[in-house]
């Protein structure tokens, strides 16, 4: 017997939302630590593990992703996006049951690694599966849902963690990272239900299939749309541009293509050396040390998950009409300013606690900010950092390295982007915890000054691509593009080439073309 067909979903907003379980995952594996790294069950179970211990348990999962990052460019083009996203879910369950019946601080490490190569392909090639299904004036507000799944799985797991720390003994911290099965296998459900990315499609030379899926789409199934058939031919020249490109890793450093590269890389560098992490993983650390304890630190913590969420749910609505250069750069800048205050205030009003700050003492907080102004003005300024981050850099950076590859290395590239990002977790997930210890409110000058560093690559080296096709962003990187600050968002030229076909239709004043006549032109 025959089994029935899936059906498949072609409204963009309900595909992302399904494949963006994927960062989800991602979220709920960052926050599975979060509440948990203070409560006194985890203190005593791991033998209050500090500096160098604590770094590798909070950097496990980076290391992972570093390793799933690095497959996931070839897996994917090899798969297909949809299908290498659900390859990576058989990880995730494998290392979640380890993290659950952990025994030791190793095997928590190891269930955590498993867990980020899951991220690593997840992180990279959801944006890539995004991008190459979303319409050009809209990819923006596609590709940021990744980044609101991050944080609603952020802030699901938070308060999971919050509420499991009422349970007694390891059964606290096994329960809540059970729960981590829930998203990943919603994922694997939802995924046989997408669509393939036509962009793929056409890679691997299935042409027919790849229009149908672009009409269902872009233009409910009318493969004769001239949207359709304009978007066509932008992929096929730009197949053909590549293929005359060659082969191998010479194709991202090629004809200008050193500079995609580049730009796809650093940002995503950058988005980890400015500093945001060390808020988003370790505010009940800065919670404590602001002398808020217990109840009123784990509730103050998970209040910035929210605060997370509804502003880059605010920045989802303008996206689109907001250049990813601005955003990157005032950012930057904004970002900050904040280190620099939290930083200033925590060295010059503050107390140094040898044995660690709270009941159990924890290690890694060897600092007490003092009550009242100094304490509030912390806390204000960690919260209003993790503003200007969901504003800004956390959507922004995803967005922009998904936008820079051409089609024949978006995959590879977008690997090597979540490479270059995991690189850099990993490196500061080992740095944080000792550096809390060690160097104490230094930590947040030195990503000040990062923070304004970025600001000023950004403005030097990255072009606008707001607005544009994937393939009008090709121009901007070239070696005849113009230079970064001159670029503007907008400006696409789509509409003119759609105006064009429908003008060529009108004139031809002969039949629709058939599908396979449209695969021809």
């Amino acid at each position: 017997m025959k089994l029935p067909k899936v059906p498949t979903i072609y409204n963009v907003h309900l595909v992302a939302i399904i494949a963006t379980l994927g960062g989800m995952l991602f979220g709920f594996d960052i926050s599975s630590m979060s509440a948990i790294v203070v409560t006194s069950q985890y203190i005593d179970y791991f033998n209050n593990p500090a500096g160098v211990i604590q770094g590798a348990i909070g950097s496990a999962l980076a290391a992972g992703s570093v390793v799933g990052s690095v497959v996931a460019g070839p897996l994917s083009d090899k798969m297909g996006r949809r299908d290498s996203i659900l390859f990576a879910c058989l990880f995730w369950l494998i290392g979640t049951a380890v993290q659950v019946s952990c025994q030791n601080y190793g095997q928590l490490i190891a269930g955590r690694v498993l867990n980020g190569f899951t991220v690593g392909i997840t992180s990279s090639q959801v944006p890539v599966y995004l991008a190459e299904i979303a319409k050009a004036d809209k990819r923006g507000s596609i590709v940021i849902i990744q980044q609101l799944a991050i944080e609603v799985g952020i802030l699901i797991m938070y308060f999971i963690g919050y509420g499991c720390a009422s349970i007694d003994g390891p059964a606290s911290f096994r329960t809540a990272w059970g729960t981590q099965f829930i998203p990943c296998v919603f994922l694997m459900l939802g995924l046989p239900f997408l669509p393939r990315s036509p962009r793929w499609l056409a890679k691997v030379g299935r042409d027919q299939e790849a229009i149908q899926v672009l009409a269902n789409i872009q233009a409910n199934g009318d493969v004769n749309d001239p949207l359709v058939i304009a978007e066509w031919e932008e992929i096929q020249t730009v197949m053909h541009a590549e293929l005359e490109a060659g082969r191998g890793w010479r194709k991202f450093f090629k004809n200008g293509m050193w500079k995609r590269t580049l730009a796809g890389m650093s940002v995503q560098a950058w988005q980890q050396l400015a500093g945001a992490n060390v808020i988003v993983y370790y505010l009940t650390y800065i919670a404590s040390m602001a002398g808020l304890t217990g109840n009123v630190a784990m509730v103050t913590s998970g209040i910035q998950y929210a605060v997370f969420i509804v502003f880059t749910g605010i920045m989802w609505l303008f996206i689109d009409q907001t250049g990813r250069r601005s955003l990157l750069i005032f950012g930057a800048l904004g970002m900050g300013f904040c280190h620099f205050v939290v930083g200033g205030v925590m060295g010059a009003h503050s107390t140094y606690v040898p044995g660690g700050v709270g009941d159990p003492p924890n290690a890694n907080i060897v600092i007490s900010v003092h009550k009242g102004a100094p304490a509030n003005t912390v806390i204000t300024f960690s919260y209003l950092l993790i503003v200007v981050y969901a504003l800004t850099l956390a959507p922004g950076c995803w967005i922009y390295a998904a936008e820079v590859w051409s089609l024949g290395t978006r995959a590879t590239g977008m690997s090597l982007a979540a490479l270059s990002n995991w690189l850099f977790n990993f490196a500061l997930g080992m740095f944080t915890p000792p550096a809390f210890v060690n160097i104490t409110w230094k930590i947040f000058i030195v990503f000040g000054v990062l923070c304004v560093a970025a600001a000023g690559w950004f403005f030097v080296t990255y072009p606008e691509t707001c607005g544009k096709t994937l393939e009008e962003v090709e121009l901007m990187f070239s070696p005849d593009g113009p230079y970064p600050w001159n670029t503007r968002k907008g400006d696409s030229r789509l509409a003119a080439e759609v105006e064009a076909v429908a003008a060529r239709k009108r004139k031809d004043e002969a039949e629709p073309p058939a599908v396979g006549e449209v695969e021809k032109v």
